[in-house]
């Protein structure tokens, strides 16, 4: 359906990715709005026939998922805007914001429903059965079931958390109203009075989803470092300029969906021309624009690779601080000699949660230099990687 019905007003050839995306996130929320609305009907009907409190609420949990529809649509709508002078980065992060809305929707319906369903196991009462009550709850685990397969397919083509959630949702209302549809059959052929039990089943499910859900969309709020795919793909693209000797200080920001920007720091030969290197450096900064649709700003660094000594000592220095941890890496090395020592300066970049701290790791590298020459002194920054 979503197909069709994409084909009818998307028209998707020829479409840009922002207006597309913009374009599919609107569409599933309309979606999405329509069949809650229709199985919030059907199963508050079949509540109300059966006197069952986990249908009933079955309903009005539907009802939520509908208002998160609608929460989703109103994501995507406002995240397509184009920047403007208060948001220059554009407003993609209201669709990180919409699916936070969902999830703490998804949190408060699991709420409603448990205390619901321990109010049902403290005053039992058995539930009425017929067969179209069963109809009604088959044929809504077969609408969410599809609904929880479109958003994630569109949602992972996207890369779109709000769609990501909703699928989530979906798949935790299937679950929910299949234990519910167990309870009356229970119900109806036993003596089990159950209805209450399962609902308190069905909402743990349910915050557990939210609380995952939640996360999802929390995490690239506060800013969680680039995947290792994007990370080799920036260094294979950056070190595939022969000028370009090596990188670190790798950062990206994310303003949300399709809206990154890079930073990072080339090393360079000392020795070229500063008008040269720096119209290859803007090369790779419209490359990456190119090739990963993000904004690029790299900083030169120059280093010395004519001087024998500095190139020599530097390996030394790196293979010893590998010889503290393999995880260690240095950049930014040069020399300084004086009358009585020589300054061996560098930065050491270690992962977070290092076994060691800053200062324990400065120490022993201070130690390695000074065993390595007793007239070196190193001067070392140690940084934490954002990668």
């Amino acid at each position: 359906m979503i197909s069709l019905l994409a084909r009818l007003f998307l028209k998707p050839e020829g479409r840009d990715g922002a207006a597309l995306r913009k374009g599919y996130g609107i569409l599933c929320g309309a979606v999405g709005i329509g069949l809650n609305v229709l199985l919030f009907l059907g199963k508050l009907f079949a509540g109300a026939l059966s006197g069952s409190i986990a249908i009933t609420a079955d309903a009005f949990n539907n009802l939520s998922d509908a208002g998160s529809s609608f929460v989703t649509l109103l994501g995507f709508h406002l995240a397509g805007q184009a920047p403007d002078a208060g948001h220059p980065f554009g407003h993609g992060r209201f669709e990180y914001l919409s699916g936070l809305v969902v999830s703490m929707l998804i949190l408060l319906m699991g709420f409603e429903l448990l205390q619901s369903s321990v109010h049902k196991i403290l005053n039992p009462a058995p539930v009425a059965f017929s067969w179209l009550i069963v109809a009604i709850l088959t044929v809504s685990i077969a609408v969410k079931l599809y609904m929880a397969l479109y958003n994630r397919r569109l949602g992972k083509a996207l890369k779109a958390s709000a769609m990501l959630a909703t699928a989530a949702d979906s798949i935790g209302d299937s679950v929910a109203t299949a234990a519910v549809l167990l309870a009356t059959l229970v119900g109806h052929y036993t003596s089990l009075l159950i209805d209450g039990w399962v609902g308190v089943a069905v909402a743990l499910f349910i915050l557990w989803s939210g609380v995952q859900s939640a996360k999802d969309t929390v995490d690239p709020l506060l800013g969680t470092p680039p995947s290792p795919e994007l990370v080799a793909r920036i260094r294979d693209l950056v070190l595939a300029h022969p000028t370009v000797i090596g990188l670190h200080d790798l950062i990206v920001h994310d303003y949300g969906p399709g809206r990154m920007m890079i930073s990072l720091h080339a090393e360079v030969s000392a020795a070229e021309n500063v008008l040269d290197l720096h119209d290859e450096i803007d090369n790779i900064e419209r490359e990456l624009e190119k090739e990963l649709g993000c904004s690029a700003v790299i900083h030169m660094d120059p280093i010395v690779t004519d001087d024998g000594i500095t190139e020599e000592t530097r390996r030394r220095v790196e293979a010893l601080v590998h010889c503290i941890d393999d995880a260690v890496s240095i950049h930014d090395f040069r020399m300084v000699a004086g009358p009585s020592h020589t300054n061996v300066i560098f930065d050491a970049v270690v992962p977070f949660h290092f076994r060691l701290s800053d200062e324990e790791v400065a120490s022993k590298i201070k130690a390695a230099v000074q065993a390595l020459d007793g007239s070196y002194y190193a001067v070392v920054n140690v940084e934490r990687s954002y990668t």
